[in-house]
């Protein structure tokens, strides 16, 4: 099995927090969002992941590869880096990494996580995951049949045709029947909305033959903007407080921890409330302050303030705060 993971984009709903690390870098209880999504994914398959191919700008520079290799590496697999140098669609991004598109393929747009109980089914032709949604008219959907087959694939419906929305995850039995269906829409400039659509190849695919199933998901966690971030964080420590371990050597003085947190290594808390749903990254200070429902980057400092729904970068220094705060890395806010 391989993992393609489009991620070039600029991530430019969530600012100021993408303005120097890639939307699916940011960190979600202690873990950047591509890592957990690509952990997720091992989760729901019962074969090796043979390698991870992440889509990404030649702009988002070496550290940001590094740290790609170091995720693929944590799971035991290969990693490689392709580039996406303009935006073109979605089909466009997939084929970004046509090398990889062959034998059994996932392809998981890197700004969703998601929660499952079911496991991949290699011999089915594709799985398309979705969620059903009140308003699915900024998505692709799809219309099933009385066999649960996808019949339709509809891209951003004016008019309502169904509630379940495609959440940008894939499963391909053939990566190689992919690719020419792919190539067949460049090749003849075949656009939708201005744009190569994934949801064009595979209605091509549907009406040669392959029969697509949904993958209906748990829960659906976006992180497209700030508050989706935080909504995301707090699902996140709530579902994984029994498997992960949140907590690492910190130092805690005449202050109260209410789970679940994710604290990380080096954190200083004094004379402060932190939590629920609280990740502090390494390094970060909080003193004579109440803090709850946020996410703090590493190395930030927290002064007499109280926070709720914020969301602090790295570097930042805040104080004398009682509000709802969203700062990029280093900012000072007194």
């Amino acid at each position: 099995m391989k993992i393609i993971i489009p991620m070039a984009g600029w991530g430019s709903r969530l600012r100021p927090h993408t303005l120097k690390v890639p939307k699916p870098m940011v960190k979600i209880a202690g873990k950047p969002i591509v890592q957990r999504l690509v952990e997720n994914l091992s989760t729901s398959v019962s074969e090796p992941i043979e390698e991870v191919n992440f889509i990404i700008r030649k702009e988002f520079g070496q550290e940001t590869e590094d740290k790609l290799m170091e995720v693929a590496k944590a799971l035991g697999t290969k990693g490689i880096i392709s580039y996406q140098e303009s935006p073109e669609g979605t089909a466009h991004a997939i084929y970004c990494a046509k090398e990889s598109l062959k034998g059994n393929v996932i392809v998981a747009f890197a700004d969703t996580l998601f929660k499952t109980d079911f496991k991949i089914d290699a011999s089915k032709d594709g799985v398309i995951w979705v969620n059903k949604i009140e308003d699915p008219s900024a998505f692709g959907i799809v219309k099933l049949d009385e066999n649960n087959v996808i019949t339709d694939f509809v891209e951003k419906p004016t008019e309502f045709v169904s509630d379940l929305a495609i959440i940008g995850i894939y499963y391909f039995k053939s990566g190689e029947d992919l690719k020419t269906e792919i190539e067949y829409l460049l090749d003849n400039d075949i656009r939708e909305k201005g744009e190569y659509q994934l949801t064009n190849a595979l209605e091509s695919l549907k009406q040669k033959g392959a029969k697509f199933v949904p993958g209906e998901v748990i829960e659906w966690l976006d992180c497209g903007n700030k508050d989706a971030c935080i909504y995301t964080n707090q699902r996140v420590l709530e579902i994984n407080k029994e498997s992960e371990k949140f907590q690492f050597s910190s130092n805690f003085n005449n202050s109260i921890i209410i789970e679940p947190c994710f604290i990380d290594e080096g954190v200083e808390i004094t004379n402060s409330v932190v939590g629920p749903h609280v990740s502090l990254g390494k390094g970060t200070k909080i003193s004579n302050s109440v803090v709850k429902n946020s996410i703090i980057q590493e190395n930030t400092t927290v002064e007499f303030s109280t926070l709720q729904n914020a969301m602090l970068g790295s570097f930042v220094k805040v104080a004398n705060q009682c509000q709802d705060l969203s700062l990029g890395d280093y900012t000072i806010c007194k």
